[in-house]
Formats: structure tokens, C-alpha cells, sequence
């Protein structure tokens, strides 16, 4: 019985996430950047294979001008693909509501002297949520600042 309702769980909560990215792209940030209680914004990357865009909703938290970004994949055992994308290419494109603009995005592994604190931080934005995250999976879970090359306009 339990595995079940961790299914469906699991399932309401992608068809959720979904939802939120289609309604945060469809309305260009009209709708979308608190949709959920928490701040969340459109990061855009470049798929390091297909060399297409791709773009993700993630929640994230400010550390003065930087956006912290959390390559949780909900707890499970694989890093998420925007991350392997950053790796590739760390240019990015980000859409915070209405805003938009540009930056450079540096990955941020568990032992570098900032994770803590970052961790802390966006955990906080997160209700707490990233440390259930943790505990679901042995892989370390990085963060990612992104540095806007200007304000977001």
C-alpha cells in the first residue's frame, strides 16, 4: 500500500510541476513566479547534446544579486539534465515573472566554503523541503548561483 500512494504522490506532483511550467511559459511570468508559495523562476540552458534551448522552472533564493538554485530532481538518484547543461555551457538565460535577462551559472558541490550557507538559504525559501530531498538520496545534492550580467528587465 505504501509504494502506491508514493506513485501517485509522485505522479500528482509532476503533473503539478506540468502544470506550473506551462502556466509560468504560457502567460510569459504573468502567472506562475509565486504560484506555488515559493519564488520560482524559468532558467533557460542549452541541451549539451542537442545544442537546442531548454528551459526549467526551478525554485531558487537570492544571495544579493545572485539566484541559488537547488539540482535536487526531487531526491532521486540522478542529477537532473539542466545541470549537465549548465556544466557544459554556464551562460544562461533566466525569467524571473515578467523579467528577463542573462547570466553565468557556477556549480556549487557539497565542501565548497559557500554551500552551507547557500544550502540554508534556499532550503529556508523551500519550507525546508530540499532536506526530505537529501534524505531520499546518497547523491550529493548541488547548487547552482547564477550571476545576472545586469539587472533583470
Amino acid at each position: 500500500m505504501y509504494g502506491s500512494q508514493v506513485s501517485v504522490g509522485t505522479s500528482f506532483l509532476r503533473a503539478f510541476l506540468r502544470l506550473h511550467d506551462g502556466v509560468y511559459r504560457a502567460t510569459d511570468g504573468r502567472i506562475g513566479h509565486h504560484l506555488i508559495a515559493v519564488p520560482s523562476l524559468l532558467l533557460r540552458t542549452t541541451g549539451r547534446q542537442s545544442g537546442l534551448p531548454r528551459t526549467t522552472t526551478l525554485i531558487y533564493a537570492r544571495d544579493g544579486a545572485d539566484f541559488v538554485l537547488v539540482a535536487s530532481n526531487h531526491g532521486l538518484g540522478r542529477r537532473p539534465g539542466w545541470l549537465h547543461n549548465v556544466a557544459a555551457e554556464p551562460r544562461v538565460g533566466l525569467q524571473v515573472g515578467r523579467r528577463k535577462g542573462t547570466g553565468r551559472a557556477r556549480i556549487v558541490e557539497r565542501g565548497d566554503p559557500d554551500y552551507e550557507r547557500l544550502w540554508r538559504l534556499v532550503n529556508e525559501a523551500n519550507h525546508h523541503r530540499y532536506e526530505g530531498y537529501q534524505r531520499r538520496t546518497s547523491r550529493p545534492i548541488p547548487l547552482v548561483t547564477v550571476t545576472p550580467d545586469a539587472p533583470l528587465a
